[in-house]
């Protein structure tokens, strides 16, 4: 018997759960009201019972969790991974820093051909990523069309009164106009997103997939943190949730605690969540060579259950897009992951649908929400209910909309 399999029928009274968010400079208290008043939502519609409560013990961003699902009670502790003063010390806080990230994000997937062969998997993900382009080179045309006139208007106020000094003024009053207007959208970011998506999207290309010493830093402290949980046997399962850019993170982290020997065969179940993933963003660039090394890796292990949620709704992920499988890396007996859709139009009543369709961030988290009308994928249910990742899911086929054709023109897993 594999380790899985013995998983698939282990019952959990007491969860351990990390969660790992994507490219995002907010507190995590984020994330526990989100449990918080989501769950209660859920509770609402499904009739199961879950109480949230202050983190037991010391140590990273937590919660406590305790429900009664399916008929069983079960304890679960949920601590969020913060790198989130990584992203913010990564996000330039300059109007020109943030359109040379542009020229460079640009020119780095243009060139690389990683935009054309993107194109082929998703349009949806690829148009968030050229959103930031076209917002900011559009607020850039604004600006300056306006600089333009008012530099007029100004200039032709004052010609009869300044004579050659006033095309000096109205070329400053131009340039005002010019900066104000740039800085007025800026402070407007929190509804266009534009800067805050350019800031995500210039993080990987800036090191052509690779990771930067400070964020791999971040990744083994995260590791040491999963193995003691793995090394705890008052856990019947560790749970390993990554969020966005945070499925990426998880798996290169996850492919080193197997790699060095620290999931032990007798110990907590091991289950991974990714959620929304947009790994094929990083994996196409040239560097990427660790993360599709730990992909090919992590794909035929059998010390874990990796189930991937996606949904086409989110125009933000890559949906169910095999992550392996596309990146070319994909090894002979690949076990994961298990390529399920969250299907939003299902799963939510179409009231609530014509309500979050255009909302494309918030459609981004909703796997981290209530669902009106839940199929077998219910987060809470996974988070805090009484079986393992592998035991939900045993048995159960990938979505038959399953994009795995290889796309990626770099498959190498070495420098």
């Amino acid at each position: 018997m594999t380790r899985f399999d013995a998983q698939t029928h282990a019952q959990v009274r007491r969860r351990k759960v990390f969660y790992i968010p994507g490219y995002d400079p907010f507190h995590p208290r984020r994330y526990r009201e989100l449990y918080r008043t989501e769950s209660a939502a859920q509770v609402e519609i499904s009739g199961y019972r879950i109480g949230q409560s202050a983190k037991r013990g010391g140590g990273p961003y937590g919660w406590h969790v305790e429900a009664e699902i399916e008929g069983a009670e079960v304890q679960a502790d949920i601590e969020a991974l913060v790198w989130s003063d990584i992203v913010r010390d990564s996000m330039s806080n300059s109007i020109p820093g943030t359109y040379g990230q542009l020229a460079r994000t640009a020119w780095t997937y243009i060139a690389s051909g990683a935009l054309r062969r993107l194109m082929w998997l998703r349009k949806g993900p690829v148009i968030a990523a050229l959103y930031p382009v076209g917002m900011l080179l559009l607020q850039l045309f604004l600006a300056y069309a306006a600089a333009r006139l008012a530099g007029w208007a100004v200039s032709a106020a004052l010609t009869g009164l300044l004579g050659a000094v006033a095309g000096w003024v109205g070329l400053a009053a131009g340039l005002a106009v010019f900066v104000l207007v740039l800085k007025t959208f800026k402070a407007k970011d929190n509804k266009l997103f534009a800067y805050y998506l350019m800031h995500d999207y210039a993080y990987s290309a800036r090191w052509n997939g690779a990771n930067p010493p400070e964020l791999e830093a971040r990744m083994a402290a995260f590791g040491d943190s999963i193995a003691a949980a793995l090394a705890d046997e008052a856990h019947d399962e560790v749970l390993v949730v990554g969020h966005s850019s945070g499925a990426h993170l998880a798996i290169s982290i996850l492919a080193d605690l197997i790699r060095d020997g620290r999931v032990p065969r007798d110990g907590p179940a091991l289950g991974f969540l990714s959620l929304g993933q947009v790994v094929p963003m990083v994996s196409f660039l040239p560097e990427a060579w660790r993360l599709r090394a730990d992909l090919a890796y992590l794909s035929a292990r059998d010390e874990l259950t990796w189930v991937d949620v996606t949904a086409p709704g989110d125009g933000c992920a890559f949906a169910l897009c095999d992550p392996v499988a596309v990146s070319g890396v994909a090894p002979e007996g690949q076990r994961w992951p298990l390529v399920i859709s969250a299907a939003f139009t299902q799963t939510l009543s179409p009231e609530r649908w014509a309500e979050l369709r255009w909302r494309f961030f918030r459609l981004h988290f909703q796997y981290l929400c209530a669902f009106d009308r839940p199929g077998d994928y219910d987060y809470f249910r996974i988070t805090a209910g009484p079986q393992t990742l592998g035991e939900r899911f045993a048995g159960r086929k990938p979505s038959g909309s399953r994009i795995d054709l290889p796309a990626s023109k770099y498959t190498s897993q070495a420098a």
